[in-house]
């Protein structure tokens, strides 16, 4: 490596010149430093640079004769040795601005201004060698020889660079640590190779090592500079968004408070703002709206009805209906609500959705009787939404709808009063992940009965219907006298019943609403009352290993008792099992049909129910695990086409036969909605699906599309795209008048075009046209179709 180095010293002298000039260049376009610093680095690099000149041209003359390479030897060797000098002086230079404003020092120490005088001692003695011959002499031959006195000309340097060293490591947790290294890396390897210059007769290591670890300072120092703005940046970015979020959680609260003092003034839509802003959010999020999008959309909404602070309290307050002068002034709310929004000229949507919200997709709402996407979307997705709230809450006139009716007014209204693609996405929603739009009301509901129910008169205190299903479900809870009717009949019961709502009632008009269904109701001790099913056989189970009534269910000191239900649902039949002191009991009830829900409502008589827990089994019951006591009702009692009939009792209760899709083909069949039927969905569906069997939830089953003749499409994304399209002809009046048509029943026929991966299904059924179009991610995939729906009879099925 020495051979190697003294052979190509020069060429690497000049090379690191220019890499020495370009350095300073680059110092010089950096603005961020101090001026002091850039000034420093600047400097340090043309030192090095007059150096390295210095000291090349020193080996280059050696040895020249000429009267210039005598001026030119003496010229570069001193000005060699001043260069150094000058050198470590402005690296003392350097030093002292970064401990000064990096390491936060005021006071400097004393150690830098010994560094300066001993630097002018250097020079002072470099001059009076010149003449002396003290550190180096030159012969005859024009050549450079060392003197005695050289020592010391390598002492001063070597002194000032300890020195140097000294003040960095004193401030080295100050200090960032890729600066501690630079210094460290600049005043110490100089220092070793000063050293090692005393024996290295005839190689410049010392400069070379010097403009190396000079450059390498000008590199590290740039990138702790970069580094220091990088983090100053993110602080300043961090501060501006931590002040983004305080102003926004403050405009959230101010708007949340303002919206909920409006709401304040009804007592009927407390909460009403928020609930719809929560809805509208969620709507624009699945409607595929982007981040700031959604929140412009909640901030709308929860703003939207800003304009009743014009509208009398009288009004808002009132449980009847509206007069139409009354009316008028409530349509004053839009009006009123997009001037008061429209002085935040910085969110202008605010005012866009409190103006338009009223708006219907048929032209025929206001307050401008805007239509289809002449209305803005911000506004038909708060229309929609507050539709929902109003619908599933309630107002001073109307009782809160069930979710089944309020699906189907959504349907009702797609195209006239809403955005159909809204309604699609707000369907969706309620049909697969209700838990995500509808928290709040989740959140709302009271379940406190589970922890007691007081029952004085006889139902005058209900639970909430428990759901009875194919899995057994286990009631059990504690009960009691509560004290008032010592005489009285004291003890629970319960209500076995269907509703919308999952709850009794006893109004004419929530029986109606509701489609609440009473079956029968029943003690612990054997006797029951029947209403609405059509048979009730009640048993006393005899005695025997599985017996579970008697002693365990007796009252304890403090007079408690045990109870326990278990029930389960076979289709059209339901087994219930009562354990308590008064013994156990087994009911067997037959639902008017197979389409029917069942619920147990606990209440009693004179007695406290305390403690209810409810579990349910994880093995579901097969057919004849409960006894038949009555004939199952039917209504696909036909002659059977080309595939056996079937009875849809539920949702996907049962499904055809799949039949494969070659090419064009037709489907005609004959449907009837049944009795228990009430809704627009109460009707077929066609299911598109590929199993190895060709049964649906075969093996190895995709499903492609899942549709209905009233429109609805719940088609998964994963193994096809489907574009579903619904028209409405001549021929159609209304959906209740579509409704009365499916519960007489009539024949329909499905169209069926496939060409490669691309699957076209249409069928028109007294003015409601459905068309399907499935593009499947596989061409050349089998694909079967099968019918099925929703509380309907499907006969008489033919393929051709």
């Amino acid at each position: 490596m020495y051979r190697f180095l003294l052979d190509h010293q020069l060429n690497i002298m000049l090379f690191m010149e220019g890499v020495a000039a370009a350095t300073a260049i680059c110092a010089y376009n950096t603005r961020a430093y101090t001026k002091e610093r850039k000034r420093a680095l600047i400097l340090l690099e043309i030192s090095c640079m007059i150096m390295l000149f210095c000291d090349r041209n020193a080996y280059v003359f050696r040895g020249d004769t000429s009267s210039f390479g005598y001026f030119m030897v003496r010229f570069t060797n001193f000005m060699n040795f001043l260069a150094s000098l000058a050198t470590v002086y402005i690296y003392n230079m350097y030093l002292k601005d970064l401990i000064s404003h990096d390491a936060g020092v005021k006071v400097l120490p004393k150690r830098f201004k010994r560094i300066d005088e001993l630097c002018f001692a250097g020079v002072f003695l470099l001059v009076i060698s010149q003449f002396t011959g003290f550190y180096y002499y030159f012969d005859e031959q024009n050549v450079y020889h060392r003197s005695d006195g050289i020592i010391v000309c390598f002492a001063i340097p070597l002194i000032m660079m300890v020195l140097q060293i000294s003040l960095i490591l004193s401030y080295k947790n100050r200090l960032s640590r890729p600066i501690f290294i630079s210094l460290l890396l600049f005043s110490g390897i100089p220092l070793a190779a000063t050293g090692a210059q005393l024996f290295l007769y005839g190689l410049s290591l010392t400069n070379m090592v010097v403009v190396v670890f000079g450059i390498n300072l000008y590199i590290i120092s740039l990138a702790d500079l970069n580094a220091k703005v990088e983090r100053a940046s993110r602080l300043e970015i961090d501060l501006l968004k931590d002040e983004q979020k305080s102003t926004h959680r403050l405009f959230n609260q101010v708007a949340r408070t303002f919206a909920s003092a409006i709401d304040e003034r009804d007592v009927f839509s407390k909460g009403h703002s928020i609930r719809v802003a929560d809805y509208s959010r969620e709507i624009a999020k699945r409607y595929g709206m982007d981040e700031d999008e959604c929140q412009k959309v909640y901030y709308a909404a929860l703003l939207h009805d800003v304009g009743k602070i014009c509208i009398p309290d009288s009004l808002l307050g009132k449980s009847e209906s509206l007069t139409p002068e009354e009316l008028e002034i409530v349509k004053q709310n839009p009006v009123v609500g997009n001037r008061i929004l429209s002085g935040i000229e910085d969110f202008p949507y605010l005012s866009t959705g409190a103006h338009y919200y009223n708006e219907r997709y048929d032209g025929k709402g206001y307050p401008d009787g805007l239509k289809g996407d002449e209305i803005p979307k911000i506004a038909r997705i708060i229309a929609v939404a507050d539709a929902y709230d109003v619908m599933t809450e309630g107002t001073g006139y109307s009782e809160p709808m069930p979710d089944q009716m309020v699906r189907e007014e959504f349907l009702k209204g797609s195209g006239t009063r809403y955005d159909p693609e809204i309604v699609s996405v707000i369907l969706g929603i309620m049909d697969r992940d209700r838990e995500l739009l509808l928290k709040e009301r989740e959140a709302g509901e009271d379940i406190s009965w589970k922890n007691e129910l007081q029952c004085f008169e006889y139902r005058d205190n209900i639970s909430r219907g428990i759901n009875i299903t194919l899995n057994a479900t286990t009631i059990t809870f504690n009960g009691e006298s509560d004290g008032k009717g010592k005489k009285d009949f004291s003890k629970p019961s319960i209500i076995l019943f269907d509703s919308y709502d999952s709850k009794v009632h006893d109004t004419y008009k929530s029986i109606e609403d509701q489609r609440y269904l009473e079956y029968g109701e029943f003690w612990f001790d054997g006797n029951y009352v029947s209403t609405n099913a059509r048979n009730i056989i009640v048993k006393e189970i005899g005695s025997g290993p599985e017996e579970k009534a008697g002693e365990a269910f007796a009252a304890d000191n403090d007079g408690v008792s045990r109870y326990e239900i278990e029930a389960v649902k076979y289709r059209d039949h339901v087994r219930i099992r009562f354990y308590s002191a008064d013994g156990a009991y087994e009911a067997v009830i037959a639902l008017p049909d197979s389409s029917r829900w069942a619920y147990i409502g606990i209440t009693g008589e004179h007695c406290i129910i305390r403690n209810i827990e409810i579990t349910t089994s994880k093995e579901s019951i097969d057919e004849g695990e409960i006894e038949r006591i009555a004939d199952e009702v039917g209504y696909i009692d036909h002659l059977e086409g080309d595939i056996p009939n079937v009875q849809v009792d539920g949702t996907l209760s049962a499904v055809t036969e799949g039949v494969e899709i070659k090419d064009d083909m037709r489907i005609s069949f004959h449907t009837m909605s049944l009795p228990t039927a009430n809704l627009v969905w109460h009707c077929p569906f066609v299911l598109l699906y590929y199993a190895d069997d060709g049964k649906r939830k075969g093996k190895n089953y995709k499903e492609f599309a899942l549709f209905s003749l009233s429109g609805e499409s719940w088609s998964p994304q994963d193994h096809a795209e489907n574009e579903m399209s619904l028209e409405t002809t001549g021929e159609f009046t209304d959906w209740d008048d579509w409704k009365k048509i499916n519960k007489k029943g009539y024949n329909a026929t499905l169209t069926i075009h496939r060409q490669g991966g691309r699957i076209v299904i249409s069928s028109v059924n007294y003015g409601v046209s459905v068309r399907n179009v499935t593009v499947l991610k596989d061409r050349k995939q089998k694909v079967y179709a099968a019918l099925t729906g929703d509380q309907c009879a499907l006969t008489d099925i033919m393929i051709m």
